[in-house]
């Protein structure tokens, strides 16, 4: 199965252990595609563990009528493996029913202890 994250790598080499928590994303670009595969599989748990304890909701619940179809990384600030703050821009593809649509976000994103974790994100 291809990668929700649209990278073209498969899910199980790509995503798929970033959720499972086999390897951390080393890049907030990397951890921003693993949470969009998180919505697209379902996965709010991995979205929470991922989520920054200082803005992390107490719980997550995904619609399961809305369905992630593809995601476009619009701009990068930052957040390589060294960096301790990173910025991602990117478009979420989604449909909902029969009606299709996206959402836009500058997603901002913090390394602490070896660990890229959402912070929070300004819609665009």
């Amino acid at each position: 199965m291809r990668c929700p994250c649209t990278s073209g790598d498969s899910f199980d080499s790509c995503c798929g252990p970033v959720l499972g928590g086999t390897i951390t994303a080393p890049t907030a670009e990397r951890l921003m595609r693993s949470r969009f595969s998180a919505f697209a599989v379902g996965d709010a748990a991995y979205l929470l563990r991922s989520w920054h304890p200082s803005t992390r909701p107490s719980e997550l619940d995904l619609d399961p009528e809305v369905r992630w179809t593809r995601l476009e990384i619009v701009e990068t600030a930052a957040g390589g493996p060294f960096d301790t703050d990173g910025v991602v821009e990117f478009e979420a593809f989604f449909r909902e029913g029969g009606v299709r649509g996206s959402m836009r976000e500058r997603s901002r994103f913090v390394r602490e202890n070896r660990v890229w974790l959402y912070l929070d994100g300004i819609p665009g």
